[in-house]
């Protein structure tokens, strides 16, 4: 029971921690909690949660058919940053409507938001290699051990942590937008912005080599 209790905290700890830097699905979590619904918001986190789920489980049990599958990753990384760049450009073209209302031009379909976020969520191959670092070291610590009830335990924590930090944003995003005057406007602008720049770091990190193919391939070694 201490393995499942420690890997459960370790879990939780590790995801809620990583989630809670700006990134493209914890923005895209608040921004549809902007626009359309808290629970629009909360269906697209769990998409993604569950998507990160299944690259943790895969980071534990299917490291060699991962190897085999460094182009299909790179394929990804490219998909992430049109999606980047869409996002900014949609955000952009909502902001200078006239109706103070206008949602991104990415958020226009009528896509459920629980798939929505499994699709961005699976196009992001980031999370491979920062799972496959932090496995191998609680590993090597003792604190995961290949047994399936421990694995489990690790991976609801990681998707509860992910949930947690999504809420912070989603929740915390509306109690701000609340308290400002046309936020809406203002709010498209700001995650424009943000979007506009996590594509050209994205950009960069593919032209450069420093991508997650890059940190997975290290990992190996």
């Amino acid at each position: 029971m201490q393995l499942i209790l420690r890997a459960f905290y370790w879990g939780l700890l590790i995801s809620f921690l990583g989630s809670l830097p700006l990134g493209t699905l914890n923005v895209t979590a608040m921004q549809i909690g902007l626009q359309e619904t808290i629970s629009h918001a909360l269906m697209f986190s769990c998409g993604v949660l569950l998507v990160e789920m299944i690259y943790v489980r895969l980071s534990l049990i299917a490291v060699n058919w991962l190897r085999t599958k460094i182009q299909l990753m790179k394929i990804m990384q490219w998909l992430t940053f049109a999606i980047i760049l869409a996002l900014a450009v949609g955000s952009f073209w909502a902001a200078m409507r006239e109706n103070p209302e206008a949602k991104n031009l990415m958020l226009q379909n009528n896509l459920h938001r629980f798939f929505l976020g499994m699709l961005m969520s699976a196009v992001n191959p980031i999370q491979i290699p920062f799972w496959f670092g932090w496995s191998s070291m609680l590993y090597t610590k003792g604190v995961l051990v290949p047994k399936i009830k421990v694995f489990n335990s690790y991976i609801v924590g990681i998707g509860l942590g992910t949930f947690a930090s999504h809420c912070i944003f989603i929740f915390g995003g509306k109690a701000v937008a609340q308290s400002i005057n046309e936020s809406e406007k203002y709010i498209n602008w700001i995650i424009g912005c943000f979007f506009t720049i996590a594509a050209l770091v994205q950009l960069y990190k593919l032209l450069t080599g420093k991508n997650a193919v890059q940190k997975f391939e290290e990992g190996e070694n």
